[in-house]
């Protein structure tokens, strides 16, 4: 999931972001960057905003299906993001895949 949000392909965490904003997801999408309640988003909105063949991709590197893999990402990528964006800001520049894997094991995102 982090190799989605690090890829130039989705504009990485600034492109994703962007993505939700235009999909419709905006209110959603800005909780998770902003301090607070971070609003839920569905597999099927998921999906709506990152397109099927990115789904496709992630989901054959994981061994399950699509819609498993657009379940996990709405599961996930509040939380993710929420912990990417500190004090509400998307960071400028960086490894945002070091910062993710690091928060992984720190286990600041599921701790």
């Amino acid at each position: 999931m982090l190799q989605l949000i690090n890829n130039p392909q989705t504009g990485g965490l600034e492109g994703i972001i962007r993505s939700f904003q235009k999909g419709g997801l905006g209110d959603i999408v800005n909780s998770w960057v902003a301090n607070g309640q971070n609003l839920p988003v569905s597999g099927e909105q998921v999906e709506s905003v990152l397109g099927g063949s990115a789904l496709q991709d992630l989901a054959a590197q994981l061994g399950v299906s699509p819609q498993q893999a657009s379940g996990s990402l709405a599961d996930v990528l509040p939380q993710l993001i929420d912990q990417m964006t500190p004090n509400g800001e998307v960071p400028q520049g960086g490894d945002l895949l070091s910062q993710g894997l690091s928060l992984l094991k720190k286990g600041g995102l599921f701790g």
